[in-house]
């Protein structure tokens, strides 16, 4: 992976933030969380998130966090609230928090209280003790992080330059666990959280977003040692069948449905998916789990498989296949939540055609672009984590925690709105 850092860019936007009365801190923020955000092999759609720690104008320590709704490839300073440092730093020696009540505090630090909310990993910005924290889904971090037992592997790819972090779910639980593992590992330059992803962290803006870049390439060195090639971003290519697109559109729209006010598919077929597409084990693969939690919340926990010659029957009795599947997960798991659940609906986000692509659906084409554009970066993880050994990501329980998860749900009702 190579760096986008370019000194010239840099300058201006340290001039455009200083033109708008705002600090240089912030300015190069905003420059390394777009170049994060434009690499569609470091994140998509919401994914990850950026932090850099500021004085404010009388002398209060302040962080500029990324909020809700925002994606960093077009994040602005209003994507970027500040929040004051000193009540989220008490958080971390004080009783467990509720997820509402995280929120509360998050808000009630926030400057400006009409902001959007501070991402769900705020506190954790906050604990480590460095201007400039970056955190990533990296396709090739991912491809490992989806392992077995990688605790050694990490270590001997790294050293003691990361930490590792077993999966925790987002939130205050991880900020609290990720910040003792820190703490243990006073030395560390990052954090690979297991199942989930990447932090990096430095005094500079440069130096963090740096280390990401090292850091990811190092894993994409690694899958290459084991002799596992990692297709960059590719463009679909594969014909699309207008007469299945137009049976599936048919079915999904049937009376009952959450698409019974229009549906929009977007087809994708690269070499990397059609190569996924195509293995007899792709069923039992996809009911693994997301490449990462997050996915969870838009495209469901696995894809619903048909056959290319797929007719209106088949189709029917796969939508009901998956609705009973899902209905039997939603039950197993929601018989243990700690508070009662409401079952989201039943219909599938992903729909693969054996050998050939996979339809992402959504009630709008933007809806179902993030669909296709999440399932393009996870098969060529999935493809490269299965050539590694075996794609494991979290398990069901897991998932569906994060899947009913309230604050995740919020994300998805500010980018309905």
């Amino acid at each position: 992976m190579k760096s986008r850092w370019n000194d010239d860019d840099a300058r201006q936007y340290v001039e455009t933030a200083r033109a708008a009365g705002q600090s240089e801190a912030l300015g190069l923020r905003i420059y390394t969380s777009r170049i994060i955000g434009g690499d569609p092999d470091l994140v998509l759609h919401g994914g990850g998130n950026t932090s850099v720690k500021v004085t404010g104008p009388q002398g209060e320590a302040l962080m500029h966090i990324k909020g809700s709704g925002w994606d960093l490839d077009t994040i602005e300073a209003p994507g970027l609230p500040p929040v004051r440092l000193a009540p989220l730093l008490e958080a971390r020696n004080g009783p467990k928090l509720s997820d509402p009540a995280m929120v509360a505090l998050l808000r009630a630090s926030l400057i400006e209280q009409d902001a959007p909310n501070p991402s769900v990993e705020a506190l954790l910005h906050a604990f480590l003790p460095f201007a400039f924290v970056d955190h990533t889904h990296a396709t090739a971090i991912l491809a490992l992080a989806d392992q077995p037992d990688m605790r050694e592997t990490v270590k001997r790819i790294y050293g003691d330059r990361l930490a590792y972090v077993p999966y925790v779910m987002p939130g205050f639980d991880l900020s609290i666990e990720a910040d003792r593992v820190y703490r243990d590992n006073p030395g560390c330059q990052g954090l690979w959280l297991e199942n989930h992803g990447l932090f990096t962290f430095a005094e500079d803006a440069r130096a963090s977003y740096e280390l990401m870049i090292e850091f990811v390439t190092m894993a994409e060195e690694e899958l290459a040692r084991a002799g596992v090639t990692l297709t960059g971003p590719q463009a679909s290519d594969g014909e699309k069948d207008d007469a299945l697109a137009a049976r599936l559109e048919k079915a999904l729209t049937r009376d009952g449905s959450p698409f019974t006010r229009g549906v929009a598919l977007d087809y994708r077929s690269t070499p990397a998916i059609r190569r996924h597409a195509a293995k007899p084990e792709v069923e039992a693969i996809g009911l693994r789990g997301t490449v990462t939690p997050d996915h969870v919340i838009r495209i469901k926990p696995w894809p619903m498989v048909i056959k290319a010659d797929a007719g209106d029957e088949a189709i029917a009795r796969a939508l009901e296949d998956y609705a009973a599947r899902y209905r039997t997960y939603f039950e197993r798991n929601a018989a243990r939540a700690s508070e009662p659940k409401t079952m989201l609906d039943v219909y599938p986000r992903l729909v693969l055609v054996r050998g050939k692509g996979i339809f992402a659906i959504g009630a709008n084409a933007g809806a179902a672009k993030i669909g296709g554009d999440l399932c393009e970066q996870a098969t060529r993880a999935i493809n490269a984590a299965e050539d590694y050994g075996t794609y494991t990501p979290i398990g069901e329980a897991d998932l569906f925690d994060m899947e009913y998860w309230s604050l995740e749900q919020a994300k998805l009702k500010v980018a309905a709105g």
